[in-house]
């Protein structure tokens, strides 16, 4: 009983309730504000993080390249072998999602947010695959380029190692 009567006591007192008050205000101004700051590290993270991808991507491009270039000039005919290949993008990420559908009255609503990662600041969305760029053509020059028979193993080869069509591929004799 006493601590009840203590604390009746302090309610009482004006004073008390105003610098209650004064103190709730300034906690939730400063919340506020910090909210509308900008998170300089997050700047600086996301743009270090799509010249990476880019690097990569170029990087993937030429592996590739070098790579079907090796195995094209295994077949017999084919000599001395350059590859040039087109891609469509760059790398694509694909963020995990959850959504929430609820029916009311005949009408749907539906809703959809990224899964999130993180605490504070440091939140990031959660990539669930990535997606290699998607090839769009190849040229293929080759010393055995005139050979008909040569052609078209080189475009079957390089159908079958790109999945892409034999129409999005060109073989040229190599000068």
């Amino acid at each position: 009983m006493e601590i009840a009567e203590k604390i009746r006591e302090l309610l009482k007192q004006r004073k008390w309730a105003v610098f209650m008050t004064v103190c709730g205000v300034t906690g939730l101004l400063l919340i506020m504000i910090s909210s509308l700051l900008p998170d300089k590290k997050t700047v600086s993270d996301s743009t270090s993080a799509s010249v990476f991808s880019l690097s990569e991507c170029d990087e993937h491009c030429s592996d590739t390249e070098k790579r079907l270039g090796e195995m094209l000039s295994c077949i017999d005919g084919a000599g001395n072998v350059r590859v040039y290949i087109t891609f469509g993008s760059c790398e694509r990420y694909i963020y995990a999602s959850e959504g929430r559908r609820s029916r009311s009255e005949g009408k749907t609503e539906e809703e959809d947010k990224y899964v999130m990662i993180g605490s504070g600041s440091e939140k990031s969305p959660l990539v669930e695959t990535i997606e290699k760029p998607e090839v769009t053509g190849a040229v293929i020059v080759c010393d055995g380029g005139d050979s008909p028979s040569v052609r078209e193993k080189m475009y079957k080869a390089a159908s079958a190692a790109l999945g892409i069509s034999t129409a999005k591929i060109y073989v040229a004799k190599l000068r």
